[in-house]
């Protein structure tokens, strides 16, 4: 579903933020990409939905140039970003019709995926609201609404359950693993270890812009030995303090 080639950004001439990393995410799995601060993540995730220009290398979506076809690239995707990206000065029901516009979405199909997506958030009785009033959750709950109105058959989502209640982030799990069981793929960022090791088929971890491993968590405990994914996370990326504790590190 995504074929990333020898994918590279630099920043400021010289920064490589991605260097020269390769995956491949098949369809019908839960892929997990996993970093320390300014490891590559979101960088890496804003040049797969074609926010960031690559440096060098290549990403296909279905076997769809993301550069040399942004458009079409861009229809099967559903992308939720690491902080809400919504308009603050409508309300959620002109936001969400504004991107089924986008899609073109019919408005039958639109009314019933959005009723059972705000049901299943709990965001029916504020969506005639400005957007303004939305707690930063709900903003979340409507990005991810909005990501999944077209019915794409790839989410890409950046730190999805941050802001999440505990109700809200379980439904989103849950629908992420009938998404895959359907055929289809999810790439996410996190940097919940417990969510990771629990629903993700693969996992990769990246760490200063290169890519360190990819594999599933077992294939990573041959390697490297029995212990947690955050224990583990942690000793692939070198995120040890000096005296043996562990210093956590949020996602970017």
């Amino acid at each position: 579903m995504i074929e990333i080639r020898d994918l590279t950004k630099i920043y400021s001439g010289s920064v490589k933020a991605v260097d020269s990393i390769s995956l491949t995410v098949n369809k019908g799995e839960i892929f997990g990409f996993l970093g320390p601060n300014g490891a590559g993540k979101t960088t890496t995730i804003k040049m797969i939905v074609g926010l960031l220009q690559p440096t060098s290398g290549s990403i296909s979506v279905d076997d769809i140039d993301v550069v040399a076809h942004p458009v079409e690239a861009k229809s099967k995707i559903g992308y939720v970003a690491d902080e809400p990206l919504v308009m603050d000065k409508i309300t959620g029901v002109q936001y969400l019709n504004l991107i089924s516009d986008v899609f073109q979405v019919p408005p039958k199909t639109r009314a019933e995926r959005a009723s059972k997506l705000l049901q299943n958030f709990k965001l029916s009785d504020a969506i005639k609201d400005p957007v303004s009033t939305y707690s930063h959750g709900m903003k979340q709950k409507l990005s991810l609404i909005a990501a999944l109105i077209h019915n794409p058959d790839l989410w890409i989502l950046d730190e999805p359950i941050v802001g999440l209640d505990p109700e809200s982030a379980f439904i989103l799990k849950q629908m992420m693993r009938n998404h895959v069981k359907a055929g289809n793929t999810v790439f996410f960022s996190t940097h919940v270890m417990e969510v990771a090791e629990r629903i993700c088929d693969r996992i990769g971890i990246i760490n200063k812009g290169k890519l360190e491993f990819v594999g599933t968590v077992e294939e990573l405990r041959k390697l490297r030995g029995q212990g947690s994914l955050e224990e583990l996370f942690l000793e692939v990326t070198g995120s040890e303090t000096e005296n043996g504790d562990f210093a956590y590190l949020d996602a970017d």
